[in-house]
C-alpha cells in the first residue's frame, strides 16, 4: 500500500505559474540487493509518474532503479482553468496509485 503526499495551491490566478510536489511512500527494491536468505530481492520500483490537468498531460517522467525509496517529484504548469489535477504512478507487480487535487482559477 503506497502513500501519497501533494503539495498544490487550491487556487491561482488565471496564467499564474503553480508549483507542484509530490512524494510516494512505496516499498522500492532495485532488483540488485542479496536478501537474508542470500538470493537477490525481486525488483519493485514506481516507473513512470504522470500528471494530468482537466485531462492534459502537463508533466510526465519515466523511473529507475536508482531512484530513491519515496521518491520526490516537482514540477510547474500554468494554471489556466479551473479543474483538477490528476497525479498517477505506476510500477512494478501491476502497482497503480492515482490521487487527484482541485485547482480553482479566478
Amino acid at each position: 500500500m503506497a502513500t501519497a503526499r501533494i503539495t498544490a495551491p487550491s487556487s491561482a490566478r488565471r496564467n499564474e505559474v503553480i508549483e507542484i510536489r509530490a512524494t510516494i511512500a512505496h516499498p522500492m527494491e532495485t532488483g540488485f540487493r542479496p536478501g537474508p536468505d542470500g538470493k537477490t530481492l525481486p525488483r519493485n520500483i514506481i516507473r513512470s509518474f504522470t500528471c494530468h490537468y482537466n485531462d492534459t498531460l502537463v508533466f510526465g517522467a519515466e523511473l529507475f532503479p536508482a531512484v530513491s525509496a519515496y521518491p520526490y517529484i516537482g514540477f510547474f504548469t500554468v494554471a489556466t482553468e479551473s479543474g483538477v489535477l490528476r497525479l498517477h504512478w505506476q510500477g512494478d507487480n501491476g502497482f497503480t496509485h492515482t490521487q487527484t487535487v482541485s485547482i480553482e482559477v479566478t
